[in-house]
């Protein structure tokens, strides 16, 4: 609406340029206006004439003195954009000017996802997008400090200069299970948001087996991934049986750190474990006696 509302000022101003009333030098328009600024409007010449002020926010008319100043209050400029100011006696002169964003008052950051894995390749993403106080989008290059920190260690630290408005950064997660904290900050303003770092895959996935009255006990030891972290309750290790009677399969959830499964096979067995993509090693059990 807004970039609307722009083309739409930039054509009247076309307009009233194509006919002959654009003689911006009977009157000054400011050269610079922040949002919720106050601003003055300069005539020349005498006699009664009617004043009009078309922007992104506002429209309003008036009648004026020539001669006199213009004054604009604040809530006339509250809104960025493209402003046309229209000064109508005998004839009709226009002025364009623009209103740019006042300092960052806000700080608006989104982070994705919010759970990732430990250690893998820009998995982490955040865009932040600074505003004003009257909720412009502030456009001027403006330096945005990204921090990530898992506990008291900082994982990385790096300004990123905003492009139309917004920064962005992507970033490897750390190594261990836990919060990641992530900062934003133009200033004195900052944001933060969590992650959650959660164990990668499975790594080095080590099983054991044990023959008893009913079969083939077998579980694994303490399933961890590359970086030593504890897998999560729940995550599937399925346990392959092949014996000469067949083959047979066991999906067992992790439960406190190991997986566990009562396997039916009562001739020598050859016992597999995998999760995921990660194969375990291979134990042999003799036949029940």
């Amino acid at each position: 609406m807004q970039r609307l509302l722009q083309v739409c000022v930039r054509v009247l101003l076309g307009v009233a340029c194509l006919v002959g009333f654009c003689r911006a030098q009977d009157f000054q328009v400011p050269a610079a206006v922040s949002a919720g600024d106050e601003a003055d409007i300069s005539t020349a010449g005498s006699g009664k004439a009617t004043f009009h002020l078309i922007g992104p926010g506002v429209s309003r008319k008036s009648e004026l003195n020539l001669g006199e100043s213009i004054h604009l209050q604040a809530q006339d400029t509250r809104t960025a954009g493209d402003y046309l100011a229209i000064v109508c006696s005998s004839t009709c002169r226009s002025g364009g000017f623009y209103v740019s964003a006042a300092k960052p008052a806000t700080l608006t950051f989104l982070v994705h996802p919010s759970r990732v894995p430990v250690a893998q390749s820009d998995a982490v993403s955040g865009v932040a997008l600074p505003f004003d106080q009257f909720h412009n989008l502030v456009l001027r290059p403006l330096t945005v400090n990204f921090q990530l920190t898992a506990g008291n260690v900082s994982l990385s630290s790096r300004p990123v200069l905003t492009q139309n408005g917004a920064a962005w950064f992507r970033a490897l997660s750390g190594k261990s299970a836990g919060l990641l904290q992530v900062t934003a900050a133009v200033d004195d303003l900052s944001a933060r948001r969590a992650v959650q770092q959660v164990a990668s895959d499975p790594c080095n996935l080590r099983i054991t087996g044990q023959r008893t009255k009913v079969g083939i006990t077998v579980q694994t030891e303490p399933v961890r991934d590359c970086a030593g972290n504890p897998v999560p309750d729940g995550t599937i290790v399925t346990f392959t049986a092949t014996s000469t009677n067949g083959k047979s399969s066991v999906d067992a959830p992790i439960k406190r750190g190991i997986a566990q499964a009562q396997m039916l096979a009562s001739g020598a067995t050859s016992i597999s474990a995998a999760s995921g993509v990660v194969m375990g090693n291979e134990v042999r059990v003799g036949a029940q006696q």
